[in-house]
């Protein structure tokens, strides 16, 4: 496995273009804007510039991997050499459907197809193709060049080949792969989005205010972030999406979302991506500042 191919160039896929690079592999990364590529490629050249400055990586390094990566705005150009095909679109079955469709057309016959899905079945995805023992979960952690794990995750039909050979690439990278059943949640989300969801819960029905329910959770049960600063995070709108599939998937109401994320997703207050959440994001402050909704 040499040539990788990166669909979505976002902070998921931007990230993992750049690890996969930074450890020799080629890296084609493959967006629908070149503006969007630009932008992906200027984002890892300056989390390089972190792992410099950190004494991680050499200038050499930081060199070598900006030249492994190759951009295009054509999936079966950037596919058409490719041994694997990491999906890190939208969190949205409709779109990552049409994606693998194509990667399926145009990608070779041996080429495995994963998806960077944090919560959408990858039974689901690997039936729109002609080779679902070829198709596999790779739910990198956010930042990607930072966190170890990588949860692998097979679907009903994924051969033991195909994940062995993701469990090996991922092993490559330095990071720590985890192999996983398909379920709603798979385990990353099943259990961290309900206990998000409850701190939004515990908020909206007045416990407790946003800083006091995250300093809980950080000093009690010694979280890096409280709870709800990881839910401005990850995105109130990808919490909400999760929680959906969750609900749908169990059918069982104590995942159904809460109402105060419902409304603040449709409000457009989505945390970090939008400037505002449960706290206020200034870019070039690092200070956290409860949102004024809450205060």
């Amino acid at each position: 496995m040499n040539n990788i191919s990166v669909i979505g160039s976002g902070t998921m896929g931007n990230g993992i273009a750049h690890v996969f690079a930074q450890y020799g592999y080629q890296v084609a990364l493959i967006d629908i804007s070149e503006e969007a590529l630009k932008k992906a490629l200027a984002t890892i050249s300056k989390n390089l510039d972190r792992q410099v400055a950190k004494e991680k990586i050499t200038e050499a390094d930081k060199t070598a991997t900006l030249s492994n990566i190759t951009t295009f705005t054509q999936v079966e150009q950037g596919v058409k050499n490719a041994d694997l095909v990491i999906e890190a679109a939208t969190e949205n079955f409709e779109i990552k459907k049409q994606i693998f469709q194509s990667m399926d057309v145009h990608s070779p016959a041996n080429a495995i197809l994963a998806t960077n899905t944090s919560s959408i079945s990858i039974t689901k995805i690997a039936a729109e193709t002609k080779r679902p023992a070829q198709v596999i979960g790779m739910h990198f952690m956010n930042p990607v060049p930072v966190m170890k794990l990588v949860e692998v995750i097979r679907g009903y039909a994924t051969s033991n080949e195909t994940t062995q050979a993701v469990m090996e690439a991922s092993a490559k990278l330095q990071k720590s792969p985890v192999e996983v059943n398909d379920y709603p949640g798979f385990v990353a989300n099943r259990i961290l989005m309900p206990m998000i969801n409850e701190a939004i819960y515990t908020l909206f029905e007045g416990v407790a205010g946003v800083e006091e329910i995250d300093t809980v959770m950080k000093l009690g049960m010694a979280h890096p972030m409280g709870p709800l600063q990881l839910a401005d995070f990850i995105g109130l709108d990808v919490c909400l999406s999760i929680m959906k599939v969750l609900h749908e998937g169990f059918g069982n109401p104590k995942y159904a979302p809460c109402p105060l994320l419902v409304n603040m997703v449709t409000a457009g207050y989505k945390g970090v991506k939008t400037g505002e959440g449960f706290y206020q994001y200034t870019p070039g402050s690092k200070d956290l500042v409860v949102s004024g909704m809450f205060k």
